[in-house]
């Protein structure tokens, strides 16, 4: 009998180095050295908005579905989140001073094309985020905090008080991929989603950085 690569595995394998490339772009790396600004931090906040509120629109639409809703907890919602980082970074007015790259336009419009109708599509988006936050974003936490002198206001967005222990989590959120039952088709195309959201990532830095330089310019 032959055995079968578990299906996180093969995720993880194919999309090692997209994942890399994404924590390299200058813009996040400059963020992580101590290089950046409150400013630059506040900046990637404000597209993750534009990004969560797709995606849990998203999420809420397919809740009841029989795949994807499997996939979709309360305690990784991070919009409300977001909302309290940006009037603390911000102020009240937040709204009006935020706007999508071209970058987040183009991710979210891929979220709202495929994200309400296909569960695998979701499930490729919603596990690029969020597994995102609660592994590499608990660091990036920690930085910020220390670099800009936060508490808890400004970085709530990685904070997941009803999630006790996340590395169990995560470790329960592959088992429910590996016990997906999708055929090597359906696989190929998820992961294939998985890394074109992982390009988004990668590509979302290069904007925030080309936008910096015009302001600075």
């Amino acid at each position: 009998m032959t055995d079968v690569t578990p299906f996180s595995t093969q995720v993880r394998e194919r999309t090692r180095q997209d994942h890399s490339s994404s924590e390299g772009a200058d813009f996040m790396a400059d963020l992580m050295r101590g290089r950046g600004t409150r400013e630059d931090y506040a900046a990637l906040t404000a597209q993750h908005f534009f990004i969560y509120e797709a995606l849990e629109a998203a999420a809420d639409a397919q809740a009841d579905d029989e795949v994807a809703g499997k996939f979709v907890f309360e305690s990784l919602r991070r919009l409300p989140a977001l909302e309290r980082d940006l009037a603390f970074l911000l102020g009240d007015n937040w709204r009006e001073q935020i706007a999508p790259l071209p970058t987040t336009v183009n991710y979210v419009a891929r979220i709202n094309e495929i994200g309400s109708t296909w569960a695998g599509g979701l499930i490729a988006h919603h596990y690029t985020r969020y597994l995102g936050d609660l592994s590499g974003g608990q660091y990036i936490a920690r930085l910020m905090k220390r670099q800009f002198e936060l508490e808890e206001a400004g970085v709530e967005f990685y904070a997941f008080p009803e999630i006790e222990d996340p590395a169990v989590f995560k470790d329960a959120y592959r088992e429910l991929l590996d016990a997906l039952d999708w055929d090597e088709a359906e696989r190929e195309r998820v992961i294939e989603e998985i890394v074109r959201a992982y390009a988004y990532n990668t590509n979302l830095f290069v904007d925030l950085g080309a936008a910096k330089a015009t302001a600075a310019a």
